[in-house]
């Protein structure tokens, strides 16, 4: 028997590593309190989405989760330049970038 022939990669392992980004993220929204960690664990969470997507689809043979995943990533794309944005204009008016600084909307 050929152990090399046991490790193929199935669906589960996929959907495993994308449980596992979408709860690191998940942690890194719940628990830390800075923007900026807090931004990145969202990217986190929307990126393991768009792996079970990918696995979905590839497993499937069907091209259309592959097809979402490229219009959700350009999406995100804009989203990450306008959510910089405007924390970096929070910070430069409040110069603080914890959630707790930041409880009113008033500038």
């Amino acid at each position: 028997m050929n152990p090399a022939s046991d490790m193929t990669v199935g669906l589960q392992h996929y959907l495993v590593v994308s449980i596992l980004l979408f709860c690191l993220g998940l942690l890194g929204v719940i628990v830390r309190r800075n923007l900026l960690v807090m931004y990145m664990g969202l990217e986190l969470m929307l990126n393991a989405a768009n792996l079970a997507l990918v696995a979905f689809s590839s497993f499937n043979h069907n091209l259309d989760g592959q097809i979402f995943v490229f219009f959700i990533i350009t999406v995100a794309a804009a989203e990450v330049a306008v959510g910089l944005a405007l924390i970096v204009a929070l910070y430069r008016k409040r110069e603080t970038a914890h959630v707790e600084d930041l409880t009113t909307m008033k500038l």
